[in-house]
């Protein structure tokens, strides 16, 4: 069953950036005309207020959710905190907020950060809850398992 997308109202955190920016025009090309690609300039998705502005600003009816504090082994050794209290917190409000409004349709990006250090390749998803994810990016992969756990709570 096809998804119609031309007349919905698609928010897209992260939209600016090197992702965001290809869905967006991948989206104009199959004839959206109602994209609203922001970044951590236009909202703060860590701040609830922020993101409740977000959605009474936008009005979407789907919320592709890709906004992310990343970096390489040595930003995530340097802040595991910050890693996954802002990976986790901005997706937890993005998607309950939206689940309280009742967006027809939250997309959240996982990441192979994900999977357990020692999963085989290629990685399959039943393999994802087998072990504990590589000690360097683990509170990255977590945060964004987490949401995996949120949707299929809401759904």
């Amino acid at each position: 069953m096809k998804y119609d997308l031309k007349t919905k109202r698609i928010l897209i955190t992260g939209g600016k950036g090197f992702l965001g920016s290809f869905i967006s025009k991948r989206l104009k090309e199959r004839g959206c005309n109602h994209i609203f690609p922001v970044d951590i300039n236009d909202y703060d998705f860590t701040d609830i207020c922020s993101v409740k502005k977000a959605y009474e600003d936008i009005k979407p009816n789907i919320v592709i959710h890709l906004a992310a504090v990343v970096g390489g082994i040595g930003a995530n050794r340097k802040n595991p905190g910050k890693f996954f209290y802002n990976n986790l917190i901005m997706g937890v409000q993005l998607m309950e907020e939206g689940h309280r409004r009742d967006i027809e349709k939250f997309v959240a990006l996982g990441t192979i950060c994900c999977y357990p250090k020692f999963t085989p390749i290629p990685f399959k998803e039943e393999d994802l809850w087998n072990g504990y994810p590589e000690e360097t990016n683990a509170p990255y992969g977590l945060a964004k398992k987490m949401l995996l756990v949120q949707s299929q709570a809401y759904r």
